[in-house]
């Protein structure tokens, strides 16, 4: 079967771009290897309970007037309203470190005050920051990598402000140990502090059911459980694609969103330039507690939780299991929603090391996830009232669990530090889209789609 354009993954890069395409009467095929939509942001039930994993909240949230911002611009790209995904604002957020707290909602004027009354000596270096941050373009597809760190340290003169900045921004899309590209900083920083937080009334779900509809009504084709085994090159082009089942395809361009070095390595006749390219290192450990009351019934009202239990902020791959120094403590209950959620819920996520998860056999694997599931809930219980006797049901899932079901290497949920932001491969019909051509986030990852379809697919046809 031959098509204008196949796209390699279901998640929400994939899919953006194939609404893009099929709007435009694209013959298009997305190839997901799995049951499920979604990638690195899904969900499943079990035992009863629907449980999302990888979203906690999408960024960039904004009233519906802000044309300009991207999440109004990403609704009217793929002819979406901002009602379809039902949205609820966060009540508040903050970041917790020893000696200081800095709160933040969906109105930037109030973290700026946040920062002014917190650290009143930085109050004129915070404002130079916003003044370079709010001036850069991070979305040049040609602009050498800067050092974040450099750039905010030579304005910002306390490192206890840096690092509380740089903390939600890390956790939230960084694939980079203890820096961050500076354009990646600036998107980070634009989509949580300057826009905000929400989440679907109804979870991750909500996002996938509207992007599939919307897909298939253009026409667009969805094949699941369809992995793709290799990608047969000649002449400098992909000439056809291998799937699992046997079948053999051939499109005009292909748009991956597999991941760089993952794609590279389906190549099965090139001399691959992935081999020198940098693998990502950072995965993560999450957590999800099934509560038998609202939190907001225990006292704890806040949204999201970025913590740090130690005097400098360390974001890198742990030396051992898990890193529990430092986190995220998500309630999807203390989003402003239209109606309660069916049951209260806790989701926690840590830096983790996929080698050493990876090394365990499988019983050894089932002990330490219940130990160190018992490790982290006594550490965020300093930094958020005591949920443990209301917990009726958990699930863990490691780095081993995120490299089963996304094919990311390592488990590296944000992919390589080093992005490939035109999305340009040395093969002439073949891009790649998602998390590392560098748009993270939700809404970073569907513009990704649909900025790579404009650029490599529809201004070439």
């Amino acid at each position: 079967m031959h098509y204008d354009v196949l796209i390699i993954g279901a998640g929400m890069s994939g899919l953006a771009a194939g609404i893009r395409l099929a709007y435009y009467d694209k013959k298009v095929c997305i190839v997901e290897k799995h049951y499920r939509v979604g990638g690195l942001n899904s969900f499943y039930s079990l035992r009863g309970h629907k449980l999302d994993v990888g979203l906690h909240a999408m960024t960039n949230y904004v009233p519906g007037d802000a044309k300009s911002r991207p999440l109004p611009r990403l609704l009217r790209q793929l002819k979406l309203k901002a009602e379809d995904f039902a949205l609820c604002p966060q009540r508040m957020s903050v970041i917790r470190f020893p000696d200081k707290t800095l709160r933040f909602n969906n109105d930037f004027n109030f973290f700026v005050q946040e920062v002014v009354d917190s650290f009143p000596g930085q109050a004129d270096n915070f404002q130079k920051l916003l003044k370079t941050t709010l001036e850069y373009d991070e979305l040049n597809l040609y602009a050498q990598p800067v050092s974040a760190r450099e750039v905010v340290s030579s304005v910002i003169s306390d490192p206890l402000l840096t690092d509380m900045i740089f903390c939600p921004l890390m956790f939230y899309g960084n694939p980079q140990e203890n820096d961050m590209e500076f354009g990646q900083f600036v998107i980070m920083f634009k989509s949580i502090f300057c826009e905000g937080f929400a989440r679907p009334q109804d979870g991750v779900r909500q996002i996938l059911d509207v992007l599939v509809n919307k897909y298939r009504g253009y026409g667009g084709e969805l094949k699941m459980r369809c992995a793709v085994t290799s990608l047969k090159c000649a002449n400098g082009k992909v000439a056809s694609i291998l799937l699992e089942n046997g079948e053999v395809l051939t499109a005009d361009r292909i748009l991956s969103s597999a991941g760089y070095v993952e794609t590279m390595q389906l190549l099965a006749d090139s001399d691959s330039s992935a081999v020198n390219h940098p693998v990502g290192q950072l995965s993560f450990v999450e957590s999800i507690l099934i509560l038998d009351k609202e939190p907001a019934e225990m006292g704890y009202n806040t949204t999201i939780t970025f913590y740090n239990d130690s005097d400098r902020f360390a974001y890198r791959k742990p030396a051992e299991l898990v890193d529990v120094s430092s986190g995220v403590i998500c309630c999807p209950n203390n989003f402003e929603l239209e109606h309660p959620l069916p049951e209260g819920m806790i989701r926690i996520t840590n830096l983790a090391n996929f080698d050493l998860w990876n090394s365990l056999s499988e019983e050894e694997y089932k002990t330490w996830k219940a130990a160190w599931l018992e490790t982290t809930l006594k550490q965020v219980v300093r930094f958020v009232p005591d949920f443990r006797d209301s917990i009726i049901f958990t699930d863990v899932f490691t780095p081993k669990t995120i490299r089963r079901f996304t094919g990311h290497i390592n488990g590296a949920v944000y992919g390589t530090p080093d992005k490939i932001k035109t999305g340009e491969t040395q093969l002439e019909n073949l891009f790649i889209c998602g998390t590392d051509q560098g748009f993270l986030g939700i809404v970073g990852a569907m513009l990704s789609g649909i900025s790579m379809a404009n650029l490599h697919v529809l201004q070439k046809t």
